[in-house]
Formats: C-alpha cells, structure tokens, sequence
C-alpha cells in the first residue's frame, strides 16, 4: 500500500489501483455523511480531484494518487457511507484506477514515510 501527502490510500494489485483515504483523514473529517464519486470510464491525471467528501465538519476533495481510468467505483457506499469512518482503508474504499503510468507508484509515499508525516 502506498500513500499520498493529500492522505489517500493506493493498493495496486496486477495494474489496478483501490483507491481511499487514509484513518487520518478520516478520523480529521469527522462522520462522513456525503461521498461525490467519479464515473467510470472517466480518464484521470494524478493529482486531479476524483471524489468528493461531506463531513459533519466539512467538506473534502479526494486526489486521484495515481493517472488512469476510472473502472470501478464502491457501489455500496451510497447505502453504506459511514464505511468511510469505520473502515477506510477496507470496506471504505472509493474506486479502482487501471494505471496508465506505473512509475508514478514511485513518487508516492510508503507505509514508514505516511507515518512519519501524520505523526
């Protein structure tokens, strides 16, 4: 799992990235009421906004980590937001990328360097 400054998360498994946010931001946001998702087939750069999140505090806009097209986006969250809160790194995640650049993985964080920055 990689990770971002803006704190999302990115688990890439065979080209395709699972795309959330971290328990930091979660836990900062508060009770997440609202989640704006991207629609699939839609071709993504990294660092663009792909989502957006509503808290009880405020609102949030979600980076893509990674370029790519959107292929599939977390169904369940719009019966099951509060996933966001009680699972963000599992059940909360929002979409999948299918990478069109692999070697942007490299600019990302790992698991040590995340820790160090919410710290």
């Amino acid at each position: 799992m990689k990770f971002t400054q803006s704190h999302e998360w990115v688990h890439v498994d065979q080209g395709v990235g699972t795309v959330g946010v971290t328990h930091y931001a979660q836990r900062e946001l508060g009770e997440v009421v609202y989640v704006e998702l991207p629609s699939v087939g839609k071709h993504v750069k990294a660092g663009e906004e792909i989502a957006v999140l509503e808290s009880t505090k405020a609102a949030a806009d979600i980076y893509a980590p990674l370029s790519g097209e959107i292929v599939e986006i977390n169904q369940k969250l719009g019966d099951f937001v509060h996933y966001i809160n009680s699972s963000p790194q599992k059940e909360g995640w929002l979409c999948k990328i299918r990478l069109s650049n692999p070697s942007e993985l490299a600019g990302l964080l790992d698991e040590k360097s995340y820790s160090q920055l919410v710290k």
